[in-house]
Formats: structure tokens, C-alpha cells, sequence
């Protein structure tokens, strides 16, 4: 089956440029030209991926992003010509799976949706059966996560951060373990994305995030999770 594509950019070059080199790769692509009519497009079709701009009319990037991540796992990529730590933190911490600073390359961004669709995929190929560690457990067939018995909504990273982390109770994995696994790359940048990730986390399964039980670091080495 053909891989759909939202993009939601309100420049015109860039809305050619990228849809022209995801249509050359196979992908079949939908373009909105301003939030209002991303969100509505978002919500109207299932998307494997959405590109999302941060600058846009009528409703922000972050609007939508956030709009979207309360009803919907879609996979969000930002488009954005913010570079700084702020914006790139901000997307993350309002569920966006990964974050592409303006200027790009059409292969690169073409590079990051298969990578982010061949790691789903292999993901659900995986044993299905339902993980527990402790007061949690999760449902890949599902993509359900429940915390003491009550299901608790995460983003599509965040579930394959916490599958990584309980499919080795107490073992260590180090960020850059962590990285490869939710990229396949390893950088500088994608290293403070992981601890983004942690960090919405913890918010979603520790009681108190600030003083995690379940989640923990291991200092200078990476994360944990505990059967709590």
C-alpha cells in the first residue's frame, strides 16, 4: 500500500519542492496551505506521516501539533526555519516525533519518513504480547499503555521509548542506544532530544516527575526503567 503524506506548509516553492520529491519516491501526498485546513485534512484521513510548518495562517504549527497529539498517535513531523533550543524543545514537548530545521534538503526529510515508517513497521512486526513491568504495561497490537490500570495516551515515540526501556527491565540503555533506536542516527542534537522525551514521559507515568521511580537515570551512562 502507498504511504500517504500530509503536508502542511503555506509557502508555495516549498509546498512543490517537497511534495514533488515524495511523489518521485512513491509516496502519495496531500498538501494544506494554512493550520485550519491542515488540522481538518489530518483529521478527515489516516496519515502515515505530516510534515507540519511551524509559521503558519489561521492556526500555528503548534496549534495543530497540539490538537493533533490529544486525539491522534499520526506520526508529526516540524518543518520549521526556527533552529533555536527553544522552538526545537517546544515541538517536542507538544508530541512532534522529529524536528527539521529550514534550509533541508527534500532528501533528507524523504530520509526521515522511511526512516520513521520502516521503525513503526518493524515495530509491530515484534512480539505482540503485552509487556508489564511493574504497575505498567503495554499493548503493541494496541498501542496502549496503562500506568496502575488506567490507560494513559502517548505519542508514538514516547511508546517506542518506553517499549525499548521495558523490553530490558533494570538494564541500562545509554542515549545513544536510545538514539538508534528511535532515529537510526546518532547526533548531537538527537542526543537532547532523548532527554525531551524522557522528560514527557516521566509527566505521563511517574507519580511525581520531578522525582521519577519508575524512569531513572543512571548518571553519565543513560535510562532505566524499574518495576515499580
Amino acid at each position: 500500500m502507498t504511504a500517504r503524506i500530509l503536508i502542511v506548509e503555506d509557502d508555495a516553492a516549498m509546498q512543490y519542492a517537497i511534495s514533488h520529491a515524495l511523489e518521485s519516491e512513491g509516496f502519495a501526498v496531500d498538501i494544506a496551505g494554512d493550520g485550519e485546513a491542515g488540522l481538518a485534512a489530518a483529521r478527515a484521513q489516516d496519515y502515515d506521516v505530516v510534515l507540519l510548518d511551524w509559521m503558519l495562517p489561521k492556526l500555528s504549527g503548534i496549534e495543530v501539533c497540539r490538537a493533533l497529539r490529544a486525539e491522534s498517535a499520526v506520526p508529526i513531523i516540524m518543518l520549521t526555519a526556527k533552529g533555536t533550543e527553544v522552538d526545537r524543545v517546544l515541538g517536542l514537548e507538544l508530541g512532534a516525533d522529529d524536528y527539521v530545521a529550514k534550509p533541508f534538503s527534500t532528501r533528507e526529510v524523504a530520509s526521515r519518513i522511511r526512516a520513521l515508517m520502516r521503525r513503526r513497521t518493524l515495530e509491530q512486526r515484534r512480539d505482540r504480547a503485552v509487556l508489564a513491568v511493574g504497575g505498567l504495561e503495554l499493548d503493541s497490537t494496541r498501542h496502549r499503555v496503562d500506568v496502575d490500570g488506567s490507560p494513559v495516551q502517548l505519542t508514538p515515540t514516547e511508546f517506542r521509548l518506553l517499549a525499548l526501556l521495558a523490553s530490558g527491565p533494570e538494564r541500562v540503555f545509554s542515549r545513544d542506544e536510545i538514539m538508534e533506536h528511535l532515529w537510526g542516527t546518532v547526533t548531537f542534537a538527537d542526543r537532547r532530544n532523548v532527554d525531551v522525551h524522557v522528560r514527557n514521559l516521566r509527566r505521563k507515568i511517574e507519580p511525581l516527575a520531578s522525582q521519577p521511580q519508575r524512569l531513572v537515570t543512571v548518571r553519565g551512562t543513560g535510562y532505566q526503567l524499574l518495576a515499580v
